[in-house]
């Protein structure tokens, strides 16, 4: 859709948001007629450079044309049927995902929030049925995000943050453990514990990676304590951080995992993925979802899946990713650079993190920001070392102004 065949203006669009849109977001001041490849444009054909991809979902490209493809030629012949018939995008997609991760079963949701839903659904009456009806207690980290639904939203380890005020009481059944100390996750596990989940990087929490010897440990814990390790990957999946998945880079392997974002390429879609004995817990009714498993999602989930893996853009984010990450530690006011392959955390070392997000704009570059100090780069994965010195350059800049 464009703006001429509709005789409007980018203020008039601008205008009708701000009339008819319940708005929690602050918005980039222009309106997106068209993206590819690393770039979006305004109505005016203006290009700005993507360092945000969507929040981590455009990982193959704007509009990848593999994606692209896929979504057309699904749309002509099944959009939507339910979950009664069987569809052939939702079954190549379902053994795509289980044999190239190592598990045995999926259940697809819509968003990444759903599918935190249906593992902490999955793993407490995996734990009622197994263990008896108080099994249900989750440890979480503190500063950890899951999502905005009343499950999630209550496993995130934010209290104080703007997702949980005004929303109270949460759902019982979860407590927060700081985040890489392994004693305080220990301290927390009692005999009503089932699981504990958490992020391979947190990024809400302002990219911030767990380390090798707590991820381990964890492993370790949930094994003697015969509890569920349930690891959120919905940001950090599908080759963003260097590997196919983020847990990969630790030699271990959860007992539940999730995913969205980079899944879809722009479509919306999400999954849980575990063994063959958990899965047993979700029986008729007990779970559902009306659009998840959609077929047009799924068609374009197996696309870009399938990019990802072929094109090696895991290897590609570990490549650039620690090509860029060397270059902004040399940036005046960077007080810490963090993260790993193309999820990257800039610290700096004042609050100056939202002039820093307008100045990227300003310079026609789109990036994110966490807090007050820490700008987040989560670019497609198709970005070249020629993208992240474009990149460098006008946060360079943007850095010795402030």
């Amino acid at each position: 859709m464009k703006l001429k065949e509709y005789g409007l203006t980018a203020g008039e669009v601008k205008e009708l948001v701000g009339k008819y849109m319940i708005e929690t977001y602050e918005r980039y001041n222009f309106v997106c007629e068209r993206a590819e490849g690393m770039y979006l444009y305004d109505e005016k054909g203006t290009a700005y450079l993507d360092f945000y991809g969507g929040i981590a979902v455009n990982s193959a490209g704007n509009c990848n044309p593999k994606v692209v493809a896929a979504v057309r030629d699904q749309v002509g012949e099944v959009i939507h049927t339910f979950n009664y018939p069987y569809t052939l995008p939702q079954a190549l997609l379902a053994k795509k995902i289980c044999t190239t991760l190592g598990f045995d079963k999926i259940f697809y949701q819509n968003s990444g929030t759903e599918a935190n839903e249906a593992m902490i659904k999955m793993a407490r009456k995996y734990g009622v049925e197994k263990y008896g009806p108080n099994k249900y207690h989750i440890i979480t980290a503190k500063s950890g995000f899951h999502g905005r639904t009343y499950g999630a939203m209550s496993a995130t380890g934010q209290p104080d943050n703007a997702c949980q005020i005004g929303f109270k009481p949460v759902v019982p059944g979860f407590t927060y453990a700081e985040y890489n100390n392994l004693e305080a996750f220990r301290e927390q596990v009692t005999d009503d514990t089932i699981g504990i989940m958490i992020e391979p990087i947190q990024g809400e929490g302002g990219v911030v990676p767990a380390t090798e010897e707590f991820m381990r440990g964890l492993r370790k814990l949930c094994d003697e304590k015969h509890i569920l390790l349930m690891f959120d990957e919905v940001q950090t999946g599908w080759c963003r951080t260097g590997d196919i998945m983020a847990f990969m880079h630790y030699g271990i392997k959860p007992d539940l995992l999730t995913m969205a974002k980079a899944m879809g390429g722009g479509m919306p879609i999400s999954a849980v993925v575990t063994s063959d004995e958990i899965a047993k817990s979700f029986t008729m009714g007990s779970h559902g979802t009306t659009y998840g498993g959609n077929a047009v999602c799924c068609a374009a989930s197996l696309a870009q899946i399938t990019e990802l893996l072929d094109r090696d853009l895991a290897g590609n984010a570990k490549k650039v990713g620690a090509y860029l990450m060397e270059k902004l530690r040399t940036m005046p006011h960077v007080k810490e650079v963090r993260g790993r392959g193309l999820m990257i955390g800039i610290v700096y070392d004042g609050p100056v993190g939202l002039k820093v997000k307008h100045g990227c704009f300003d310079n026609k570059m789109l990036v994110t920001l966490i807090g007050d100090n820490v700008i987040r780069l989560i670019p497609p994965l198709i970005a070249t070392k020629e993208d992240c010195d474009k990149a460098y350059e006008i946060m360079k800049k943007v850095s010795e102004e402030i």
